[in-house]
Formats: C-alpha cells, structure tokens, sequence
C-alpha cells in the first residue's frame, strides 16, 4: 500500500494514495455503507486489524475499479512526529571518502529530533548563519513493531515501510565542534515522503536505486546494495542497544555526489529557492524547496 498522512477537513488522517490521487479511508469505507474515524500513521501501524481492514478496502476498490478523490488540505510527513529520527553516517564508501573519512568498522550514528520533519512540498528555512547547506539523499525505513535484541534474519519483519529521506546538512554547524547534531537538526531538515509503501510492496530494500536532484539534474546516482551496512544490519545493530518503536524512523545514509565532497573551490552551497529531490526506486519524489533563512533573534 501507498499511504500518506494528510490534513483532511482540519483533522489529521491516514489517506490511500491511488493512481488518481489521495483517498481518505473514510470516504471509502462510506462508499461501501460502512463508517469509521479517521486515524493516524500511529494508530494504524499498532492495530493489525486496522491494517488488514485498509488493505481489504483498497482490494475491493481496484477491483470495481472506482474512482474516488478525496481533496487534503496539507500533505504531511507520513510519520509526522516520530519519537526517535536515527541517522547513519558514511554508509556508502564513495561517500566516506569523497568526505574524507575513514570507512566506518561500525555503523555510525547520530539523531534528528521532529523538529526537523517536514513534508514533500515544504519550505526549508535554514537558520541565518547557516552558510554551507547541503543535500543527503537517503532511503528511510520506518520501524512498525516494538523491536528489540532481533536478528538480522528477522530484523526486517519490525518494518511498517519504506520512503524518501533527505538528510539536509549544514556544514559549517555540523563541524563546529566534535558533535554533528547542530548542523543535522535544524528545523526542517528532516524531509521525508512524499508517502510511505508498505512492505508488502518492496521485494529488497537492499536493491533499490537511489536518485538526488538539485534543480532538476542528477547529482547523486547509486543503489542501496552499496550500502556498507544493510537495512537488516542497521536494524539488528540498532535494536541491540536501544528499543525500536512504532514510528521510529532509520535514514540509512546517503551515496557519493554531496557537496561537501567537492573540491573546496568547487564547493557550491545551497541557496534559497533551489529545488532538492529524491527518490528511491518505488517511493514516489521527495521535492522540497530551499526558503528564506530563519532570522536568529534573541530574548
């Protein structure tokens, strides 16, 4: 299933995205004489029969073949505020070395906050001294069940699904000092979406291409099999040392092609009103816009 999380008639719900567009649950649980509450990404992902009723739902409607277009008025992260946002550096070998640094012997973390979660379609308003903004495309895996001490062989049964991440990166603050997280968690620089596929839908997210845009051209261009560490490594590892819940979210790292591993006098920052975007084979595009920066006041 493709499903986003929208605004719909003020109130927050989980929409099926169809080939025609968004379809609210409710409306189509109403075309077939039936009602039901509206419900979030949270709420679905923790009641299987939940999950099963959409998934029934969404079968008869291809099958008759009907047409239905429930207008939203805002499309939202599909986990709009996720408890944990887990981050892996350098899990792309190109990608460590064009950033001059080691190849990682363990996965390297790091964390965004919800802050820093915006929708496919939003605005990125980087603080004012926020000088070197860089792009990460990424696959994002989003964990569905309560997870802890698992295995590889069993680590991808916790997914709920996969989307588009874009790590957005601001240099200068992400060196500033030993510790990444200023220059990681500004707000909005966790960009995920446009919607989220469950996993009945992706056969490998260890083989899946990966494409990053700024402005329309190709700048990044891999495949996650040349990930260092797999989706059912991070997942095992992670859940080793800390509990996975429903709605955490993993970005898994981000290929060879970001600015920073451009020569220094090549290096050219991003600006407002450039367009990033990603997509990940079978995820839809990710598209977000670079605004105006955030004036830094003080109290």
């Amino acid at each position: 299933m493709k499903l986003a999380s929208a605004i719909v008639k003020g109130g927050e719900e989980v929409v099926w995205v169809s080939s025609r567009g968004y379809v609210s649950f409710v409306d189509l649980a109403a075309y077939y004489g039936q009602r039901i509450k509206p419900f979030t990404m949270d709420q679905l992902m923790q009641d299987a029969d939940r999950f099963n009723y959409c998934q029934d739902l969404i079968q008869r409607a291809l099958s008759d073949q009907l047409v239905l277009d429930t207008p939203i008025d805002k499309l939202l992260a599909p986990v709009p505020y996720p408890k944990k946002i887990l981050c892996v550096g350098l899990n792309y070998r190109p990608h460590a070395r064009e950033s001059q640094m080691e190849i990682p012997k363990y996965p390297v973390l790091f964390s965004k906050y919800p802050n820093a979660v915006v929708a496919s379609g939003d605005l990125i308003h980087p603080p004012q001294d926020a000088l070197e903004m860089d792009y990460e495309a990424e696959l994002v895996l989003i964990i569905g069940r309560t997870c802890a001490h698992v295995t590889e062989d069993t680590a991808l049964d916790y997914v709920f699904g996969y989307c588009n991440g874009n790590d957005i990166s601001a240099r200068d603050l992400q060196f500033r000092t030993g510790q990444w997280l200023l220059g990681k968690s500004c707000d909005g620089f966790a960009p995920m979406g446009p919607y989220v596929v469950t996993t009945e839908d992706i056969d490998d997210p260890d083989n899946l291409e990966i494409l990053g845009k700024r402005n329309g051209e190709i700048v990044q261009h891999s495949n996650t099999r040349e990930m260092i560490f797999s989706c059912r490594y991070l997942i095992s590892y992670i859940s080793h040392y800390m509990t996975l819940y429903p709605g955490d979210v993993i970005f898994t790292g981000t290929p060879e092609g970001v600015i920073l591993g451009q020569p220094i006098h090549a290096r050219n920052w991003l600006k407002p009103g450039e367009t990033l975007s990603v997509s990940v084979e079978g995820l839809g595009e990710l598209v977000n816009e670079i605004g105006t920066p955030q004036a830094n006041t003080k109290s």
